[in-house]
């Protein structure tokens, strides 16, 4: 076997095992944060601009730790709820509805509030 190809395989060896360690590690993380009642949420109801609730509208979190965005599409009442997010990362929240989008709105984590309510409105 050639030396490029020795190292190719020590390389790819070595990147499965680093991937395979710090996969559990984030799952054992979120447990951990769920058994220490380390998580929030966020609960809301999306408006138009003369207050009636928009059903079906989507409405997007998005983790600005990892940049990850979750989607909730809201039902009758245009309510939403996001469960289990973590204390120690600040989320953005926004919704979209025919093409019309909320402003966004930040949840820190500086605020403490085990479950904050945001509503968002959408001008029609």
């Amino acid at each position: 076997m050639s030396n490029y190809r020795r190292q190719s395989v020590s390389v790819l060896v070595l990147v499965s095992l680093l991937l395979c360690t710090a996969m559990p590690g984030s799952a054992q993380r979120r447990d951990k944060d769920k058994e220490k009642g380390n998580t929030r949420s966020i609960v809301g109801v999306v408006l138009d601009n003369a207050d009636n609730p928009i059903e079906g509208a989507v409405v997007q979190l998005k983790d600005k730790k990892s940049l990850q965005i979750r989607s909730f599409i809201t039902r009758e009442g245009g309510k939403f709820h996001f469960h289990s997010l973590s204390m120690e990362v600040d989320y953005e929240l926004k919704a979209d509805s025919n093409g019309k989008v909320s402003n966004t709105r930040a949840l820190s984590v500086f605020d403490s509030r085990k479950q904050a309510s945001m509503n968002l409105k959408i001008d029609k």
